[in-house]
């Protein structure tokens, strides 16, 4: 792959702007019939020495139910890192629509703890794009790094789904790269059982910045062709993050699979399993959430440990 050509931005884009000028795109390809083209922009955008906001981070651990620490949780750093990867998305020679974009997957490694007095410098683009039996996939990479030393602290990649949109020269794949089935799921006893509010999309977006209208309200989603709100997928992942809790090491890899969405209000049951090595370290914990009145499979994942 060519190294992408670095553009440093002067500070973390808005998101609500950039939803604004996704949504303004959109209308004018429709009315004009232009495209971005196929090919995704060999850019990556940086933001340097960013810093965490105390009072945001406390209620992002509020919300999720981290414990109250002076480490920035995974899933902060990840929402610290996407109004820049969102910024790329929303790039003019971006191939495919910001807007109605699925997150099929997530993968994060944490390397080391962040203390939220550290300085840092965020930097994100895009690659991999590929044919999907329901439209186009593409990977976002984000890296988050020390802005003194430069050391690699944490690193997401997120798959996203541009559904019913297929580009000319990229190859429809047959069923293999669809969503896993959950037919042969038989939900466990959970260890948990969340109850999601109507408010819980709009919640979430207060701290992440993700003002996404699919999760704002029913008007807004339908707006979008969906029935109701959804929850956000990194809120529900960060929210099992959280209930694996201080058992996992200070660097550990995080995976998660989106399969069904959780339209709100909603119950969710969790159930966690923790494995532990020979020696009888932590190795890894799985984790699988689901509808228990459906027994519908909303997602699974894993926390492990980097070695």
């Amino acid at each position: 792959m060519t190294e992408p050509q670095p553009v440093v931005l002067g500070e973390l884009p808005s998101l609500s702007k950039l939803y604004v000028n996704a949504a303004t795109t959109a209308a004018r390809r429709r009315v004009m019939g232009t495209s971005a083209g196929e090919r995704l922009p060999v850019v990556s955008h940086e933001v340097r020495n960013v810093l965490a906001d105390v009072g945001n981070l406390t209620a992002y651990q509020h919300l999720v139910g981290e414990t109250a620490s002076d480490i920035l949780p995974a899933g902060y750093v990840h929402a610290l890192a996407f109004p820049v990867s969102m910024s790329v998305m929303n790039r003019d020679d971006f191939p495919l629509p910001l807007l109605g974009m699925i997150h099929l997957r997530n993968h994060a490694e944490q390397h080391a703890p962040i203390l939220f007095s550290e300085p840092l410098d965020i930097r994100s683009w895009a690659e991999n794009l590929a044919g999907h039996r329901a439209g186009t996939q593409l990977d976002v990479m984000a890296e988050v790094r020390s802005a003194s030393s430069g050391d690699l602290l944490w690193r997401g990649v997120s798959t996203y789904l541009a559904k019913g949109v297929f580009l000319p020269g990229i190859d429809k794949p047959g069923n293999s790269n669809g969503s896993p089935g959950s037919s042969d799921f038989s939900p466990p006893d959970p260890t948990a059982l969340w109850q999601l509010g109507l408010d819980a999309g709009r919640n979430y977006a207060t701290v992440s910045g993700d003002f996404n209208p699919i999760h704002l309200s029913v008007l807004s989603a339908k707006a979008l062709g969906l029935r109701g709100s959804i929850a956000h997928g990194m809120y529900l992942a960060s929210r099992a993050l959280a209930d694996v809790g201080a058992v996992k090491s200070d660097s550990f890899a995080w995976d998660v699979t989106f399969e069904a969405p959780v339209f709100l209000p909603a119950r969710v049951a969790l159930d966690i399993a923790t494995v532990h090595s020979g020696s009888g370290g932590w190795e890894r914990s799985d984790y699988v959430a689901w509808n228990p009145r459906s027994g519908r499979r909303h997602f699974t994942g894993t926390v492990s440990a980097l070695s």
